[in-house]
């Protein structure tokens, strides 16, 4: 344990001090969660997002995260810089508004349709029905579905980053409609998690599963087309739609809070 010890060690005096050469000391300490995080963000963007780029600034992130880091509260500071370097880097990746205008506007389109056929039916609506309801071929869905996945950084596991001074990372918010409702705005984090529990328990059992292993497994994507027999492109199609129903799910909770 005497490297726990020194660890401890090396924050109080940080702490104490603010000097340079120890906060230098940390960066380098906790630089494998910078990588650990633009890897994760990084496999499911196009291939000319370069993981380089979203080292550096996921590097802001963990630079951010040390200046501001209280190790007397208790939290992890792995946990607490984890939300930080993933939400600098998804600040960095929406300044530069990347995602084309038509990727965004069709991503709000299912997710609405969904929205209405699920608040009609009752239940999680067929990709037929979703199609139908946007006015375009279960084909075209599909595509469509590609196409969000390889813009979107959407990830499920932001749902709950959550910061040391309380502030919601992200949020399944990445293709951003200024007029929606945020659940963030709306449901505090122990809402926000029971409400996203019973949502993925509704799910179809095929994006729940996809859901379960990608995210609490902690399986790839392509490993996960490997377990179920299909190809990659598929897994990603299935996830992007699961995050769609899930973003759908939580708006209505936020706007009915």
């Amino acid at each position: 344990m005497a490297g726990d010890t020194d660890t401890r060690s090396l924050w109080r005096e940080y702490r104490r001090t603010g000097a340079k050469e120890l906060r230098d000391r940390l960066i380098v300490m906790y630089s494998p969660l910078v990588k650990y995080v633009a890897g994760r963000l990084g496999s499911g963007l196009p291939a000319h997002v370069d993981e380089g780029d979203l080292v550096s600034y996921g590097l802001l992130g963990l630079i951010g995260a040390i200046e501001r880091y209280d190790p007397d509260r208790d939290i992890k500071f792995e946990t607490y810089a984890i939300a930080r370097i993933r939400g600098s880097i998804i600040d960095e990746l929406r300044a530069l508004d990347w995602v084309p205008r038509s990727v965004r506007s069709r991503a709000r389109e299912i997710e609405r349709a969904i929205a209405s056929l699920e608040a009609k039916l009752g239940r999680a609506p067929t990709d037929e029905e979703i199609a139908a309801r946007v006015g375009i071929s279960v084909d075209e869905l599909e595509s469509s579905l590609t196409d969000i996945a390889r813009s979107s950084i959407a990830a499920l596991d932001e749902l709950w980053s959550v910061s040391g001074e309380g502030d919601q990372v992200s949020l399944l918010d990445t293709l951003e409609d200024p007029d929606s409702v945020r659940p963030a705005d709306a449901l505090d984090e122990t809402e926000l998690r029971e409400v996203l529990g019973d949502a993925i328990s509704r799910l179809p059992e095929r994006e729940k599963l996809v859901i379960t292993l990608y995210y609490y497994e902690e399986l790839t994507l392509r490993e996960i087309g490997e377990v179920l027999g299909v190809t990659e492109s598929r897994i990603s199609q299935l996830h992007t739609k699961a995050i769609l129903r899930l973003k759908a799910r939580l708006a209505g909770a936020a706007a009915r809070a």
